[in-house]
Parts: structure tokens; C-alpha cells; sequence
């Protein structure tokens, strides 16, 4: 059962590309699976190599990403990561950890994948969305 997600995480999640063609009623849905999680500085939100099994959407505070120990950006409110782990539970690509105090709402993958079983029209527009990110990427069939 999902529960009702304040307007501002509905505003945040709108802003997120995966999910940005959906309607607030389906934003409403994902984000009611979500678990909102506070984490202290020093915190490891993910591990470069481990498995993602979860999308974590800053709320607030801030945290550093490194790629082979190396710092490569940092996260602040609004700002998101993990979401291709909530289709394809792949390996991380970086380790991120709170740099403060941080709030964040989490969705699992598993959650999320019994959302998708329920309500096919997310299941198409995150289609539609990922075809997008391909297209774009591919080379063009007609340039030589």
C-alpha cells in the first residue's frame, strides 16, 4: 500500500528524466513506495561494484560521488541516483557518501517492480523514455 508523498517530493521526481513524462497521479504512486531515510555524515549510500537494488532522491543535505576513489561531483537537494538500478539491478558505477546530515526518499527495486506489475502506464511511459535516451545516443542511420 503506498501512502500520500507531499507535493514538493512529487516536484522533485517530475524533475527526475526517468520519470519525467509521467502524470502527478503516477508520480504520487512511486513516490508512496518510497521510504524516506536520514543518514548522518560519513554515511555510504553506494559502493562502486556492488549490485544497486535502489533509487535515492536527495531531500536534503549533501553527499560526494567518487569513481575509483577518485571524487568526481557531488549531490545536493534535488538531486538523484540509482535510477537504471531500479530496472536492471546492475553493478554501481561509483560510490556516493553524506558529506552532512541528509534526507533522502529511497524506492527498491523490488517495490518498484510490483508497481510496474500494477500499473502498466508507468511501465510505457519509462519505455518511452528510455527508447528516448537511446535515440539520442545511437549514431544517426542517415549521416554517413
Amino acid at each position: 500500500m503506498t501512502r500520500r508523498a507531499p507535493a514538493a517530493i512529487l516536484d522533485l521526481l517530475a524533475q527526475v528524466p526517468l520519470f519525467s513524462d509521467c502524470t502527478r497521479r503516477e508520480l504520487g504512486e512511486i513516490a508512496g513506495l518510497g521510504t524516506n531515510v536520514s543518514v548522518g555524515p560519513g554515511a555510504t549510500l553506494t559502493t562502486q561494484g556492488r549490485l544497486g537494488h535502489e533509487f535515492m532522491l536527495v531531500i536534503s543535505g549533501q553527499a560526494r560521488c567518487y569513481i575509483d576513489d577518485v571524487e568526481v561531483g557531488t549531490y545536493g537537494a534535488g538531486d538523484y541516483f540509482g535510477e537504471l538500478a531500479l530496472i536492471d539491478g546492475k553493478p554501481r558505477a561509483a560510490t556516493i557518501v553524506a558529506d552532512s546530515d541528509m534526507e533522502l526518499l529511497v524506492l527498491h527495486r523490488g517495490e518498484f517492480n510490483e508497481l510496474l506489475d500494477r500499473a502498466p502506464s508507468i511501465s510505457r511511459r519509462l519505455l518511452t523514455t528510455l527508447a528516448g535516451y537511446q535515440r539520442r545516443s545511437a549514431p544517426d542511420p542517415l549521416r554517413h
